[in-house]
């Protein structure tokens, strides 16, 4: 087989210029007026600083002062949900996060990649979609492509590279079914 080369030199970020003007200001802007906030302490402005750079997240989102969104106009948030301690919200594509999903902390949500079949390393996209009632769990990484069907668990430090199947539970590296996710609910002794 003959030796194939890798040439990095040739590498054009295809995001262009205006993107990435508009990440300078976005970085400057979360890190100099959201993350010395505490946790979810200050939601209503990191919501107003996160929808002056396009957002769409709906009036209870939260996003934890700790947490990182690469684009905030890629992303879109339903009621209820949450982006906790230090995820990863790297959304070069769309991220759609639908109501009463809970991202928990350290999770890395990964929308782009490289075309490692190109020598060039072309940058590739997906968008990921959780949908509601989801919850990815703590340190779990989900691949560009993805989406996390309703109800369903990612487990700790899971890594999803293929759609979850609605209220299943997922977990290892790569992820797989471990069971199917039951509700219980509470019984009223009133009603």
């Amino acid at each position: 087989m003959d030796e194939i080369k890798v040439d990095l030199s040739k590498y054009h970020n295809s995001l262009g210029r205006k993107h990435q003007l508009v990440r300078v200001a976005w970085s400057v802007t979360w890190t100099l007026f959201a993350r010395p906030l505490p946790r979810s302490l200050g939601s209503g402005w990191k919501r107003f600083l996160l929808r002056a750079f396009g957002a769409k997240l709906a009036g209870s989102a939260v996003v934890y002062s700790s947490a990182k969104v690469y684009y905030p106009a890629n992303l879109t948030m339903g009621e209820h949900s949450c982006l906790a301690s230090e995820v990863d919200c790297y959304n070069v594509a769309p991220v759609t996060i639908e109501s009463n999903v809970t991202v928990s902390q350290g999770a890395y949500l990964c929308t782009a990649s490289h075309d490692i079949s190109d020598p060039k390393h072309h940058l590739t996209t997906a968008p990921i979609v959780i949908k509601s009632q989801a919850w990815v769990a703590a340190d779990a990484f989900i691949g560009m492509g993805v989406t996390v069907g309703e109800g369903a668990v990612v487990g700790a430090r899971a890594c999803v590279f293929k759609d979850v199947e609605p209220w299943t539970v997922v977990g290892g590296n790569p992820s797989q079914y471990i069971k199917k996710r039951r509700v219980k609910y509470e019984v009223n002794p009133e009603s």
